[in-house]
């Protein structure tokens, strides 16, 4: 009862930080600066006796955006340093598995780049190497640092939940604050292109990422830890409101990859359960169902149809558009001609974006880190992504319990195919695969309670 309510509360608090953000801009900096700091002396009051990093990191991903949105973020890589900054300082206080130095090898995979990176600059561009390396790097050595520190940690799974609701609570704050933003979005949406109005005035596709991701956390919430109809009508009543806020933003990327994140778990409920467990689910399939109709058919009225455009891939005069990705095909295409130009060491980290001005007559940051490892790193980068795709896959051999896995790795997926390593949460949530998650609590595991 006692942590019912303390949820209902914390999720009042962050309904109010939406609005006291809207009122006063100014004041999310100050909330930037106080987040970390707050979670340095969590961690280190508690000397990370039970993974307080993990909490804190969560809570940094899943405020990211709404600190951009409001003008908060004091730089586009403030979250993912902090997030590499509290997995170090977890690794001082409980060490880390020698064999997560597979994740050591995938970032020496990505120094051939860098030297690459630098010769190519000196000789041909007048271009801010500092600012392209991080902007191109930031996100796999968030990745590789987060993974160093989850590898085979042992976790509950309902500590895992406990991650996912703090991540979440931010999310409450950015979807009230597009509320407030921008009430009705009939008066907005001309169009069917990615709407910046719905979006918060922020960049749609971000939003769409992090609004997905909560859509798949408060149905998680919703389904797996209900606790009583009260929390399950709240988390519902969430679900909702997010799907509905992400549907609006008119970017498809981040919804997409939240419903096919719920399915996977479904699948994976489903697969587990015996046949009392296949029932419920299957209730709950038809529940969302019934929920995922309701909450389209009300955004295509208030969008006067303009959705269903938008996800036929159509113009809002109906005609058919001539890409299916937002121009993404040309930057694939030009990614992968850059590869077979420079197939050992590709043409050098942050290169691409200069070097595609040949093929697309202007600069163009790539969506999708897979083709930019491989242009940019060439085999060097094929090997590190093929430690990133393999080696979750080895540890969830031994690790059936971690019912989120394969969600975990779906959304890193599909991210970093539309959204590349923008913000920070592709890179945490592919961390949180490498977790050993254990339902029940053996003598030994160690908890986050």
């Amino acid at each position: 009862m006692k942590q019912g309510i303390s949820y209902i509360y914390l999720i009042i608090i962050h309904i109010i930080i939406a609005f006291i953000m809207f009122a006063m801009p100014f004041l999310s900096k100050i909330y930037a600066l106080v987040i970390p700091l707050v979670g340095f002396y969590i961690v280190v009051r508690n000397k990370n006796r039970n993974h307080e990093v993990i909490l804190v990191s969560a809570y940094l991903v899943g405020v990211e955006v709404f600190l951009r949105m409001t003008g908060g973020n004091l730089n586009n890589e403030f979250v993912k340093m902090c997030v590499i900054i509290f997995m170090f300082l977890g690794m001082l206080y409980r060490n880390f598995a020698v064999s997560s130095l597979i994740y050591g090898l995938f970032l020496l995979l990505l120094i051939p780049g860098i030297l690459v990176a630098t010769d190519t600059v000196e000789i041909n561009f007048d271009t801010d190497l500092k600012k392209a390396l991080v902007f191109n790097l930031s996100g796999p050595l968030c990745l590789g640092i987060a993974s160093f520190y989850m590898y085979k940690r042992k976790i509950l799974l309902t500590d895992v939940q406990k991650i996912l609701m703090i991540m979440g609570l931010p999310i409450i704050s950015t979807v009230m604050y597009l509320f407030i933003f921008n009430p009705s979005i009939k008066d907005v949406v001309t169009g069917t292109q990615s709407n910046f109005e719905t979006s918060g005035g922020f960049g749609p596709n971000q939003v769409s990422t992090i609004l997905g991701l909560g859509m798949f956390i408060f149905f998680s919430q919703m389904v797996l830890f209900p606790k009583s109809k009260k929390m399950i009508f709240i988390n519902g009543i969430i679900f909702v409101f997010v799907s509905y806020r992400g549907l609006a933003t008119f970017s498809r990327g981040g919804v997409i990859t939240g419903v096919v994140m719920i399915v996977c778990l479904i699948f994976i409920l489903y697969y587990f359960s015996n046949s009392a467990g296949k029932a419920k689910v299957g209730i709950v399939l038809g529940l969302l169902f019934l929920a995922s109709l309701a909450i389209w058919g009300y955004t295509s009225m208030q969008t006067r149809g303009l959705i269903e455009k938008r996800y036929a891939n159509k113009d809002a005069r109906g005609r058919e558009k001539g890409d299916r990705l937002g121009g993404r095909e040309a930057i694939i295409g030009a990614d992968y001609k850059l590869f077979l130009e420079n197939p050992i060491t590709g043409v050098g980290a942050g290169m691409g974006k200069e070097l595609r001005k040949d093929a697309l007559a202007q600069e163009v940051a790539s969506h999708n880190e897979i083709t930019r490892m491989i242009s940019e790193h060439g085999l060097f980068g094929i090997f590190g992504l093929l430690i990133l795709f393999v080696t979750p896959f080895v540890l969830y051999i031994n690790n059936r319990q971690h019912l989120y896995f394969l969600s975990f790795f779906v959304f890193w997926l599909l991210t970093i195919n539309h959204a590349a390593m923008r913000i920070a949460a592709p890179a945490f949530i592919y961390s949180l695969c490498l977790l050993s998650v254990q339902i029940k609590n053996p003598q030994k595991t160690e908890s986050l309670h």
